[in-house]
């Protein structure tokens, strides 16, 4: 009975598995000093279950202050295995360096495929990232490969661009400048002389804590995956690693896609956007963000939203701050969900899957829109498919591949909450009245007005809007819909504008009818009497895409690091400086697998500043470039203060957090003092992963950096449509 108590005992202890892995081991060695020797593997199984268990998603994780290391550290190499390593790493850098210096234009096109290898097994030597000693053996193939390609390009022979099945290919990032790899499956049947345009799935991976440049290459030369199509490419990217395909990861999807496109024929009309678990939130996120690019979404499982999926899923008690509440409408999907009137969507779950959740929140956001979510459910199944719906999955997605034809649709809706997300189809939004609130745009094209049998009308575009200020209808060649119309296409175009505010009447505005090539652009923006007037908006400093913050949105394109050519009069500000700039290129590389650039002040040229947001860091005392802008920028430093939004803080003890238009390129960022803004708690579950900080924010040196904040945040906040502090109420 004793023996039974124990093994009692232990699957107890298992079962509160976040309370105390050192009663686990106490009752270890008790085992072994009775004699129990039968129940030893049962409590070994019970011991490996529990450590799993306190390495993954849950209430372990959720306490600030013992977060654990992502990813973990490596195992030890043994010297001479990595002697050897670094051996065959050294020669693969020779052949790099020379084929760097060819001319030939093909080699250069291809070089980034035989850099993803040294780039790899260097990261994980140099960064302590092999994970199990199978990794070292990973590595030997890796090199090999690269070797291999190497010596096929400097013959001038490469023969990976036109090899079918699995094949890892790489690109430049426009974000660092760093070798990013990707995945791919080319059909038996794909056709090398590009005569016939094929289907491509992108494919995005679950989550993976040592998914490291060498597993994550490893596993796309030896796996299809858990769908291959056939007459089919599937993209698999890498994402950068770990981060649900948001931010850099989500460029890096972008990028592996168009670098596939330039490299096979991939037809337009038959992209579609495919995940399960991370990757199921992730085909969400780009299914509502980018709906007019794909002709179908199949997302399984993951996370739709982040404050109901962590107090489900992470049993987190949440206290938002007022603008994290408000970032979290950059991600959450639900907010976007009338956007998939224009993206046919198939969703998955197990039924006795936890993440189940985020199917069912995104059904009842879609039923508000009138649309009922095709949502396929595995009976009893937990997090995995079952045979019969991926069956199911693959006949909807095949039907759907062999409808799919773009066009310019009569009428759509679209939704957003950043002008960062501003476009689907043939409307973009310009302005909006507030981000992070709703603005909502309802279209329709109506029916053509033929004046007489041998002339060509007019046509009327109906807007509803809400919470838009300025807006772009735009047909590129050959997309006016005038199969539709009457003989001619229309000479003029009425566009009828309404505000959902429930304001009676509408404005008008004609516009000439489309070319003769099937183009038309029309620009609109609501005037300072509140009507909509033909044009654009007027020039002046505004929020508009690609420059509408918050701070993270720096990181979504080229970006550089400034160091101070000074110092700070101030001990505490420089030691500060010091430490979070140091810690800022330490997590880009840890989690978005890069290497930040970092240049002095006096290597800021004007092509950098053309080229790249400036991320500089310091104050106006050790930053001449901060003392360059400093008069132009909202943020002031006064005589041993700093002002903010008509508040005065010591500037010996704190520090502003900011990004900006460049006074000195207003089409790039300036940031002050950050890199992106969540930190290391939040890379324990990816749904954690949004922006922590708005466009400004006032960091108190008084209190420690930590795992969630950089400091204490003693005042933040949006700036407004014009980039100007909000104005206080009297």
């Amino acid at each position: 009975m004793a023996g039974a108590d124990m093994t009692s005992g232990v699957f107890r202890l298992l079962k509160g598995s976040v309370q105390a892995a050192s009663e686990l081991r106490k009752t270890a060695a008790t085992i072994r000093q009775r004699g129990f020797a039968l129940c030893v593997p049962l409590f070994m199984t019970a011991l490996t279950l529990l450590s799993s268990a306190l390495m993954a998603d849950g209430p372990a994780d959720n306490n600030i202050k013992t977060v654990r290391r992502i990813p973990k550290p490596g195992i030890a190499v043994p010297p001479e295995r990595e002697a050897a390593i670094r051996k065959q790493l050294q020669a693969l850098q020779e052949k790099l360096n020379g084929l760097q210096t060819s001319k030939d234009l093909n080699v250069q096109a291809l070089l980034p495929d035989v850099m993803i290898f040294e780039r790899a097994v260097r990261c994980a030597l140099d960064y302590n990232e092999f994970f199990d000693a199978k990794d070292l053996d990973k590595a030997d193939e890796l090199l090999a490969e690269g070797l291999k390609r190497a010596r096929q390009l400097e013959a001038g022979q490469p023969e990976w661009p036109s090899q079918k099945g699995l094949v890892v290919r790489g690109y430049f990032s426009r974000i660092d400048h760093s070798v990013q790899p990707y995945g791919l499956i080319v059909p038996e049947t794909y056709d090398m002389d590009h005569s016939v345009p094929v289907r491509c799935d992108i494919w995005f991976h679950g989550r993976g804590e040592t998914l490291s440049e060498v597993n994550f290459i490893f596993d796309r030369m030896k796996s299809m995956g858990q769908f291959a199509p056939a007459h089919t490419i599937v993209l698999h990217p890498y994402g950068r690693y770990c981060n649900a395909f948001k931010f850099a990861g989500e460029i890096d999807v972008l990028e592996g896609l168009d670098d596939t496109q330039r490299r096979y024929r991939i037809d337009e009309d038959r992209i579609s956007v495919r995940g399960f678990s991370m990757g199921g939130a992730a085909c969400w996120q780009f299914a509502v963000h980018y709906p007019d690019r794909w002709f179908a979404a199949t997302p399984g499982a993951g996370f739709s939203e982040t404050p109901e999926f962590l107090k489900v899923f992470q049993k987190e008690t949440l206290n938002p701050t007022p603008w994290e509440k408000a970032l979290w409408n950059l991600y959450d999907c639900d907010k976007y969900a009338v956007n998939l009137a224009h993206c046919p969507t198939i969703a998955y779950s197990g039924e006795q899957d936890q993440q189940k959740q985020a199917a069912d929140v995104m059904e009842a956001a879609l039923l508000k829109e009138g649309i009922r979510l095709r949502h396929i459910i595995g009976p009893k199944m937990g997090h995995k498919y079952d045979d019969e719906s991926k069956r199911i999955i693959e006949e909807g997605m095949a039907s759907l591949a062999a409808s799919a034809h773009r066009r310019a649709p009569d009428r759509l809706q679209f939704t957003t909450h950043t002008l960062r997300y501003n476009r689907m189809h043939w409307v973009t939004v310009d302005g909006m009245d507030q981000h992070w609130t709703p603005a909502r745009v309802e279209a329709e094209i109506e029916r053509h007005e033929q004046k007489s049998s041998n002339a060509s009308g007019t046509s009327v575009i109906s807007l509803k809007l809400q919470g838009v200020s300025a807006i772009t209808l735009d047909f590129p060649s050959g997309t006016w819909p005038v199969t539709q119309f009457a003989k001619f296409p229309p000479s003029s175009v009425t566009v009828k504008v309404k505000s959902g505010d429930g304001a009676a009447g509408a404005d008008e505005i004609v516009a000439e009818g489309p070319l003769s090539d099937g183009s038309l652009t029309i620009h609109a923006h609501r005037d300072s009497s509140g009507h909509w007037v033909s044009g654009r908006a007027p020039n002046g400093l505004r929020k508009r895409h690609g420059l509408q913050g918050p701070v993270d949105d720096a990181f979504m394109d080229s970006f550089v690091f400034v160091r101070p050519s000074g110092k700070s009069s101030s001990a505490k500000v420089q030691a500060w400086v010091e430490s979070e700039m140091a810690r800022a290129v330490e997590q880009w590389r840890r989690h978005f697998r890069g290497d930040v650039r970092i240049v002095s002040e006096s290597e800021v040229s004007e092509q950098l500043i053309q080229s790249a947001s400036l991320v500089l860091w310091g104050d106006a005392e050790s930053s001449a470039l901060i003392a360059k802008i400093a008069d132009q920028i909202p943020v002031k430093w006064m005589e041993g203060s700093i002002r903010a939004e008509g508040k005065s803080f010591d500037s010996a003890s704190h520090v502003p957090v900011m990004i900006y238009p460049n006074p000195l390129n207003p089409n790039r960022y300036v940031v002050l003092n950050s890199g992106f803004t969540f930190r290391e708690f939040a890379s324990l579950n990816n749904a954690r992963q949004v922006p922590m900080l708005p466009d400004w924010a006032i960091i108190s040196l008084d209190t420690p950096p930590d795992s969630v904040w950089p400091g204490k945040v003693v005042a933040a906040d949006f700036f407004d449509e014009q980039w100007q502090f909000k104005k206080l109420s009297p």
